[in-house]
């Protein structure tokens, strides 16, 4: 399915920063939903994203990995917990329009947290 195209001032306002995962905690009563505290760098510091990952990668799979994060998108309370962005991820689906597999979009050498994705 084609998707409509956006007028490039839509992507400056995305804040999109590399972040490393510090902790991954199990959220009580949610199947595929994880708790992460994230660095995004000086500038943000430390943030709370709750992601769907609980399926895909273990917590100990997390701890440690840097990751893209959207880091100006509105709050939103999930199982309680307020997420505080969102790490972009690659969704892999069936024919059927299930998911397969989902990864975590990673810069493919070391950069410093907080660096912006342009």
């Amino acid at each position: 399915m084609k998707k409509e195209t956006i007028p490039f001032s839509d992507w400056e306002n995305l804040d999109i920063r590399v972040g490393k995962i510090l902790d991954a905690e199990s959220i009580e009563n949610a199947d595929k939903l994880y708790n992460l505290t994230v660095d995004l760098g000086k500038e943000i510091g430390k943030r709370t994203i709750v992601a769907g990952l609980k399926q895909h990668y273990s917590q100990e799979e997390l701890k440690g990995k840097k990751c893209l994060v959207l880091a100006n998108l509105e709050p939103k309370k999930l199982k309680g917990i307020e997420s505080q962005g969102m790490i972009l991820a690659a969704i892999n689906e069936d024919e059927n329009g299930e998911t397969k597999s989902i990864k975590i979009i990673s810069p493919e050498s070391e950069v410093e947290e907080g660096s912006k994705v342009r």
